[in-house]
């Protein structure tokens, strides 16, 4: 079975996380002065996430869309971007990216900076909201640079996807960090023994499987189930995206 590329299934719900963020042409200007109240009102913004809901005819109630996801979150008008200009964004915002996923505790939101990337540009994703996403995985990860002959993976390999989006508008916003984690036979069957988690921009979790908000990453479980069992339920990076390949060291 030949799994379906990311970029090319559709996401049932669309909500927008809002980041204060510059596009990556947009000129750097001295700040002018604002009165006090606005000030606060700006850095309130900055702290945190606007959430827009924006459902279609026959989406669940945005409250249920919230708690109990069918789809991940999608973005309004996302930009199509060459691959040089996805990386210019990515390179200039990804210190703020790391900042706010820093501040979830969880020391693999700060480790995935070093591991292996596997795309060698951020490329839009369909089934991630139309983000733009990276995929990297740990040592144990490594396998996955084998794509389709990965095979499954073995227990300790971790595959983190960081994103963010850009509107037609040239507006830039931080999107979750993606993970996966393969944990001890019969940790989920369901999942194949994959832990899905969710971190938002601003470092809280949105869910975890078997854990703190289980309900809201189910259907991470449901969406990766249809690349099957043959493909340990991994979608792959799209051919035109796909890094030289980095073989895993033998153990």
């Amino acid at each position: 079975m030949s799994p379906t590329p990311e970029r090319g299934r559709k996401s049932a719900c669309n909500l927008k996380i809002r980041s204060v963020v510059s596009l990556v042409r947009a000129p750097v200007s001295t700040p002018t002065p604002v009165p006090v109240l606005l000030l606060v009102l700006t850095l309130l913004l900055i702290l945190g996430l606007t959430l827009v809901s924006n459902a279609p005819p026959g989406a669940l109630a945005d409250d249920s869309n919230f708690t109990n996801p069918e789809a991940h979150f999608g973005v309004e008008r996302p930009a199509a971007l060459t691959a040089a200009d996805a990386q210019a964004v990515y390179d200039r915002i990804l210190d703020e990216i790391v900042r706010g996923y820093r501040l979830s505790g969880d020391p693999l939101a700060v480790a995935y900076r070093g591991w292996q990337r596997f795309n060698s540009a951020p490329y839009r994703s369909a089934t991630h909201g139309e983000r733009f996403v990276n995929n990297y995985g740990n040592a144990k990860g490594l396998v996955y640079a084998r794509f389709e002959a990965a095979g499954e993976m073995p227990v300790g390999a971790v595959l983190a996807k960081d994103s963010f989006a850009v509107t037609a508008q040239g507006d830039i916003f931080i999107g979750p960090l993606f993970l996966m984690e393969k944990m001890e036979a019969g940790f989920n069957p369901a999942s194949r023994d994959w832990r899905y988690s969710m971190i938002m921009p601003d470092g809280s979790l949105f869910g975890v499987t078997k854990g703190q908000g289980a309900d809201r990453v189910a259907f991470c479980i449901t969406c990766h189930e249809t690349a099957g069992d043959e493909n340990d339920h991994l979608f792959f990076v799209p051919r035109d995206y796909r890094q030289a390949r980095t073989e895993p060291e033998e153990e």
